[in-house]
């Protein structure tokens, strides 16, 4: 028995032991990787906030572009993730280890001409998306930069779906943790100008680069190669468990990636359609001010802590859900989706309170703009008082694409996205003249709707028989 059978063995999969300890092992790994991740971006937002609104803006404004691409690769993942899962419950390890050189053949044959065409388009994409004189230069230079990265970006994202496919998030946590902590350290001696500090009663000089909003580009592209590397390392090592050589890690098969394909591609229109909403929506904000774009950009920030439990439950249900379907088990595969989502409603119940109580303490870790500082909190109270409300289609999706359901994923966030987000900001913005808050509010309902349709497509139970293995 390989180690990799051994550790599916421990986990359990096929439901021999409780349910709930099996999602909790699984879960509990991504939940720390993303609170931490969380914790990092805000730091990240705090260290771009001090140097003023203009740089907040410069920022907020590439996200929803960037934010595309990186989940773009993530919804390449989510095929590999699924097939990986569901081969290892039906007893298949030679199949898993086909994705995996599949994978990895994949990931770079995207990774070079995406980072290229990032570069190249560097200027025109804030500019597109209204970007004032004041933040174009800045943002340009941001994007640039990230895009830069973005080969060994697609490298890591696909190398922790495999990871996740084998029941191991524990892997990616150690890596990714020591990434963003490097990112952390990287902002520190990049975003600042040399200087001086007091340690211990002595004054000492400390080095900066002073590159501003470009430094924060520069850490987190810095830190995402050297993840990149070490993920390959881990991934090619006999103790992982996977067993695939790097020589002969390279590999394609037709029927494979066809697979892949039918269960990434409408994950990727569905990312799509959710970034470009984003991006629609922010080139609204925009247009009420550099204040509304900042404020908008720091209580998304801050609620961002708010999809950590959906995503780690999420990912667990991918992995349960395709194992369970593998193995035949389909009511088992029911009764992992049921109960991933009512632990991150319990969760979130909590973390709501949280935001809402302490949201003018957690905006005020961003930015020392009074007036930034006072819609971000609005904004920031409307959202926390919808997250357990929040949570369930982001859980739900994750059961969907563990069965390879990711249509009607698609067809609901397109729905809700553009028929109640952004019309709904544009109608608020230009027809009614209702301002920020409005666009919020729409943002809330489109959360709502989109988990009342979920919650009906789970019920339902077409899922599990939505793709022909």
């Amino acid at each position: 028995m390989g180690k990799s059978e051994t550790k599916e063995k421990r986990l359990d999969l096929t439901g021999g032991e409780s349910p709930v300890r099996t999602v909790l092992l699984l879960a509990w790994p991504v939940f720390l990787e993303q609170i931490l991740l969380t914790m990092v971006q805000y730091v990240d937002t705090a260290m771009v906030g001090s140097l003023g609104a203009w740089a907040t803006a410069a920022v907020a404004i590439n996200q929803p572009p960037v934010n595309l691409i990186n989940n773009l690769i993530l919804a390449l993942s989510v095929g590999f993730t699924a097939l990986i899962a569901r081969y290892l419950g039906a007893g298949e390890p030679e199949m898993a280890r086909k994705l995996v050189r599949c994978a990895v053949s994949l990931s770079l044959l995207i990774g070079v001409p995406l980072s290229l065409l990032c570069m190249a388009l560097s200027r025109q994409i804030p500019a597109l998306l209204g970007a004032g004189e004041d933040i174009l230069g800045p943002a340009a230079g941001y994007f640039f930069i990230n895009g830069a990265g973005m080969l060994f970006k697609s490298l890591t994202v696909v190398f922790t779906a495999i990871f996740r496919g084998y029941g191991d998030t524990r892997t990616p946590l150690y890596i990714n943790t020591f990434v963003n902590l490097l990112n952390v350290v990287g902002n520190f001696f990049l975003i600042y100008p040399a200087r001086t500090a007091t340690l211990f009663g002595r004054e000492v000089f400390l080095w900066g680069a002073g590159w501003q909003v470009q430094g924060a580009a520069a850490a987190t592209a810095l830190s995402t190669v050297v993840g990149g590397v070490i993920m390959a390392v881990m991934l090619f090592s006999k103790r992982s468990g996977i067993g695939v050589s790097p020589k002969g890690c390279f590999g394609w098969d037709g029927h494979l990636l066809r697979l892949v394909w039918h269960i990434s591609f409408p994950a990727m229109l569905e990312r799509v359609t959710l970034n470009l909403g984003q991006m629609a929506q922010t080139a609204i904000l925009t247009g009420l001010g550099t204040v509304a774009l900042a404020a908008s950009h720091l209580s998304l920030t801050a609620e961002s802590l708010g999809y950590t439990p959906g995503f780690a439950f999420s990912v667990a249900a991918t992995t349960l859900v395709g194992q369970a379907l593998g193995a035949e088990k389909p009511e088992l595969a029911h009764r992992y989706g049921q109960i991933c989502c009512r632990v991150a409603v319990f969760i979130m119940c909590f973390a709501g309170l949280g935001m809402f109580l302490f949201a003018p303490q957690i905006i005020g870790l961003f930015s020392s703009d009074p007036e930034v500082i006072a819609w971000g909190v609005k904004c920031l109270k409307m959202v926390a008082v919808i997250q357990p409300i929040q949570i369930i289609p982001i859980v739900l999706t994750g059961v969907l694409r563990g069965a390879g359901d990711t249509k009607w994923a698609f067809y609901i966030v397109c729905c809700t996205m553009w028929i109640i987000r952004v019309l709904g900001s544009w109608a608020a913005v230009h027809l009614l003249d209702m301002g920020l808050l409005a666009c919020q509010f729409a943002m809330c309902c489109d959360m709502c709707a989109r988990a009342v349709f979920f919650t009906i497509r789970f019920r339902r139970g077409k899922w599990k028989t939505a793709v022909n293995w």
